[in-house]
C-alpha cells in the first residue's frame, strides 16, 4: 500500500552493531551499536510525555498532537536523519522513505524491503537516491547515491512479508559518509512488540514530512502495527523510533512501515516486520558486502 508505483514499474510489491565480526545480541532485548550509548531503558509513561514536546511540531501548531495523530515536524537532528527515497534524482515522485543507522562502515540506510526491490524484474534496483531531510525541493544534505541494496534472499525469492526491510549502501558524498554528517540510529533487535515509538515519513502527496506518535502493539507472532493517521503512500520504510535520547543523540530503529499488505491497506493503521534473528544477520551481510 505504502510505496507509489514508480514510472517504470507496476506499484511496487516492494523496504546490531557488533564488534568486529562477532553478532551479540541478548535474545529479549539488544541494541546494536557502534557508540557507548547503545542500550536505554523502556521508557516510563513520562518519558511518553516528553515524547510529546511541541518544539518538534510545525511551528503553527498550538499543542502537542495527540497519541496517533500525524503532524509536521520541525527540522531538528533526528528529524534529518529520515529521508526521501527518489529514482535517479530528484526530478520525480518521491515513493518511499528511508533512515540513517549505525554501521562500522558508516554508509548505511534501513528501508522496507519492498521500497528497493523489483519484484517483477526480480533485482534489485540500482538507480535509487537518498534525500534526508527533504522539505518542499530543500536538501539541506544534498542527494546521496544509493550504491548497493541488500535483502533477504527469501524475501527476493516470495516477497515473505515478514521479512519486508533492507539495508541500502550509499556513496560518499564530497569525500564523506552519511553518518559523518547526519549521525544515526542503532539498530533494535528483540524488542518485544509493545514499545513507544515515533514514526516519520514521506507521502507521496507532500513535500513534507509527517510525525507520529504512539504505542506498537502485537498483531502476530512476526508483525507489529501501530495507529498513526495519515500515513499514506510514500511512507514505506518510515522507521520506528524508540527510545531516543537527546543527550546521546540517539534513538533505536525497532521496525520499519512494511510487512503485513506492505504496510497495510489502511492509512491509518500501519505495520512492521517484527526485527529477530533474521534482520540481524542481514545487518551483518550488509556490512560484510559494504
Amino acid at each position: 500500500m505504502r510505496p507509489l508505483a514508480r514510472k517504470s514499474v507496476l506499484p511496487l510489491t516492494i523496504i546490531v552493531l557488533m564488534a568486529a565480526a562477532v553478532v551479540g545480541y541478548a535474545a529479549e532485548h539488544s541494541e546494536i551499536s557502534l557508540s557507548t550509548h547503545s542500550r536505554y531503558a523502556k521508557p516510563s509513561e513520562s518519558a511518553e510525555a516528553d515524547e510529546d514536546d511541541p518544539e518538534d511540531q510545525d511551528p503553527n501548531a498550538s499543542s502537542p498532537a495527540d497519541h496517533g495523530s500525524a503532524y509536521t515536524p520541525r527540522r531538528t537532528e533526528q528529524n534529518a536523519r529520515v529521508g526521501a527515497i527518489f529514482e535517479k534524482d530528484d526530478t520525480g515522485d518521491h515513493f518511499c522513505t528511508a533512515s540513517v543507522v549505525q554501521s562500522p562502515g558508516r554508509n548505511m540506510l534501513i528501508t522496507a524491503a519492498h521500497c528497493a526491490y523489483d519484484a517483477e524484474a526480480g533485482s534489485t534496483m540500482n538507480d535509487l537516491v537518498f534525500a534526508p531531510d527533504f522539505r518542499d525541493g530543500e536538501e539541506p544534505a544534498g542527494l546521496w547515491k544509493v550504491r548497493k541494496v541488500i535483502v533477504d534472499d527469501r524475501w527476493a525469492k516470495s516477497q515473505d512479508e515478514d521479512l519486508d526491510f533492507a539495508f541500502l549502501i550509499l556513496e560518499k558524498k564530497d569525500g564523506k559518509e552519511i553518518q559523518d554528517v547526519l549521525g544515526g540510529n542503532t539498530l533494535g533487535i528483540h524488542r518485544g512488540f509493545d514499545n513507544y515509538v515515533k514514526i516519520t515519513g514521506y507521502p507521496t502527496s507532500r513535500n513534507t514530512p509527517i510525525s507520529c506518535q504512539n504505542r506498537t502493539e502485537k498483531y502476530s507472532g512476526t508483525q507489529m502495527r501501530v495507529k498513526c493517521t495519515n500515513f499514506e503512500g510514500g511512507t514505506s520504510g518510515s522507521p520506528w523510533l524508540a527510545d531516543y535520547d537527546p543527550k546521546s543523540h540517539t534513538g533505536t530503529v525497532i521496525g520499519v512501515l512494511g510487512g503485513y499488505e506492505s504496510g497495510g491497506d489502511e492509512d491509518d493503521v500501519s505495520y512492521a516486520s517484527y526485527f529477530d534473528d533474521d534482520i540481524a544477520k542481514l545487518y551483518k551481510r550488509a556490512q560484510d558486502e559494504a
